[in-house]
């Protein structure tokens, strides 16, 4: 089950465009549930195909802003951890935690109206960036201060491999555990973006402005708003079985 939950809407975002015969084509202006086996939005655009070319821009973000804020945020934090100077600690930590302490939707509202032209994946990705620093941080300090780091330094061993490759290597399973609710989390904040309006064109063939283009005409055709809301949320109850699955021992 977990695997269709995963590999249905996976497959959906990244080969829908493809497997979309027609494109954006315009069928009328009225919901008719026999225009497509889907029927129309409220636009008159084919609801099936709308789902085809949907899911690609979403998953795009998502993958690539916790890839990014995951690659940022671990350096960061390991980077603090292995400070030897206390101010050095506080310099890096005490911005993010200021960060930390507005909320998500508020922050992505923020950088949207500073930066109206930065891009979706940027945005998500700085407003990830704190939370995972601080995890990599709290988990990596125990490794930072250990005896062998101690060692590694005294024999001159680089900042890279011994920041990286040995306290990094430490905090590798509790990262890995992050990952999978991070990537819904991420997945849910792209939408929300989408919903509102952030860094997605308001006719755009997206999942979540789907939704929202579609919410006032529920009664009339539910699968306008139903069948996105479906991908989004077996994209990610999968991604959290997938995970959830690889970190079992075996």
């Amino acid at each position: 089950m977990r695997r269709l939950l995963l590999v249905v809407p996976l497959f959906v975002a990244l080969c829908g465009p493809w497997l979309s015969a027609s494109g954006d084509t315009l069928h009328g202006v009225s919901y008719d549930l026999g225009t497509g086996w889907l029927g129309t939005d409220f636009a008159g655009r084919d609801v099936w195909q709308q789902v085809l070319l949907g899911g690609r821009g979403l998953a795009t973000v998502t993958v690539l802003a916790t890839a990014g804020a995951y690659l940022l945020g671990v350096l960061w934090g390991l980077a603090a951890a292995t400070s030897r100077r206390h101010l050095a600690d506080e310099l890096l930590m005490r911005p993010l935690d200021l960060l930390l302490a507005v909320p998500s939707l508020f922050l992505l509202l923020l950088l949207a109206t500073l930066f109206p032209s930065g891009g979706l994946v940027w945005i998500v990705m700085l407003i990830h960036l704190p939370d995972i620093a601080r995890l990599s941080r709290a988990a990596a300090l125990e490794a930072a201060h250990s005896p062998v780091v101690e060692a590694l330094r005294l024999q001159g061993e680089s900042w890279w491999r011994t920041t990286v490759h040995h306290v990094g290597g430490s905090v590798a399973r509790t990262l890995a555990a992050d990952a999978g609710t991070r990537l819904t989390g991420t997945l849910y904040l792209a939408a929300a973006a989408s919903f509102l309006g952030v860094g997605v064109p308001p006719d755009a063939a997206d999942w979540a402005v789907m939704i929202e283009r579609n919410r006032a005409g529920l009664l009339l055709n539910p699968w306008a708003v139903l069948a996105p809301a479906l991908m989004i949320i077996m994209l990610s109850v999968g991604l959290n079985l997938s995970f959830d699955r690889a970190l079992r021992k075996p």
